[in-house]
């Protein structure tokens, strides 16, 4: 019999969710606290809790040791902002690209092209573990809808990004996360696209995916109830103004949907300038101090250790520490500035 798979080079079996489970487990201990933590921000998405998430971290994560010594700091700020921010760290190992580039550290954590999966999923599974360990809950982008087998029970929060949010695979898979999901605009800046998509995973669907010992199976789904609108801009104009967020509020509304939107201070909204997300921070914040509306639920910001970001380079030696292999992030003292800066204003507001 002549191969019907003539682009297939090679086919290799991969390790099931249940083995990378059992070789890195959740205690029971951590199982609560994460529980604890998704519930928090369910509150937070459905008006139930008062203080507003703050999704903060690297645009992309490419090394397990800077992720570990950023949530480290992090874990301490966090516990400073408590009472009127619930931060939650931005853990992405996954890199939609328009065309070509690194895809992440799930996909090619060697950052040489030889794209090691196992070993990337490896990675991924560990540090989650040892960053919640730190008492802060992680956030991620679904991109492939296979993955979260292998870590969603360590995730507090996700998002569908604005390449996937009209896609009807992700649609059914947030209908079944058990996190709470943002979905992002499209990057033209339309709006509907992510409506329809939260719309639509709030009802029961069925998908076709792996279970945790990898086999085929057809998942059914309750729907999501913490689906969320992400405002991340547009190629030709932000959204984070009030008129923006106003529009959006009402066009929720419409498709009668509970209003929740986070400001997302980077990507199209700084033009991928990173000191331009203070200047959006502070304009979101200036909105929730002195608007009655409560649909601004939260930002999220790129951070890391230093400012700015870099190119890969073929000899990974010569790469700065703590600096993005992706977009541009603010350094840590700006970010410590930042949240602290939201903090105060926040508690202006409570009086």
């Amino acid at each position: 019999m002549k191969n019907i798979d003539i682009r297939i080079k090679k086919i290799e079996r991969l390790v099931t969710p249940q083995s990378l489970i059992e070789k890195y487990p959740v205690s029971d201990e951590l199982s609560n606290f994460l529980f604890g933590y998704r519930k928090q921000v369910n509150d937070i998405i459905q008006g139930r809790d008062s203080r507003k998430l703050a999704i903060v971290g690297p645009c992309s994560i490419h090394n397990e040791e800077q992720a570990i010594d950023y949530a480290q700091k992090l874990a301490v700020l966090s516990e400073k902002v408590k009472d009127t921010m619930l931060v939650v760290m931005r853990t992405y190992f996954e890199k939609p690209r328009t065309v070509l580039g690194w895809k992440g550290l799930i996909m090619d954590p060697n950052l040489d092209g030889t794209c090691d999966i196992e070993l990337g999923l490896n990675k991924a599974r560990k540090l989650l573990i040892e960053i919640v360990k730190l008492g802060i809950g992680v956030g991620c982008e679904v991109l492939d809808p296979i993955i979260p087998q292998y870590i969603d029970d360590v995730i507090c929060w996700s998002s569908i990004g604005a390449r996937t949010s009209q896609s009807q695979v992700h649609r059914s898979l947030a209908s079944g996360l058990s996190t709470a999901v943002g979905f992002k605009n499209g990057t033209d800046g339309d709006l509907k696209v992510a409506i329809n998509s939260i719309k639509a995973s709030s009802f029961p669907a069925s998908f076709i995916g792996i279970d945790r010992q990898g086999n085929d199976c057809v998942f059914r789904t309750i729907g999501n109830d913490c689906g969320h609108l992400i405002l991340r801009g547009g190629n030709n104009a932000p959204n984070y103004y009030e008129d923006d967020i106003q529009i959006a509020r009402r066009m929720m509304v419409k498709s009668g949907l509970n209003p929740s939107i986070i400001i997302d201070c980077s990507h199209g909204n700084s033009r991928k300038v990173a000191e331009r997300q203070k200047r959006v921070l502070r304009s979101v914040m200036d909105q929730i101090v002195w608007s009655d509306d409560d649909c601004i639920k939260g930002f999220m910001l790129e951070s890391f250790l230093k400012t700015g970001s870099q190119k890969l380079t073929k000899d990974l030696n010569k790469l700065e520490y703590g600096v993005s292999v992706t977009d541009e992030c603010l350094g840590w003292k700006e970010t410590e500035e930042a949240l602290l800066f939201c903090d105060g204003e926040l508690r202006k507001k409570r009086g």
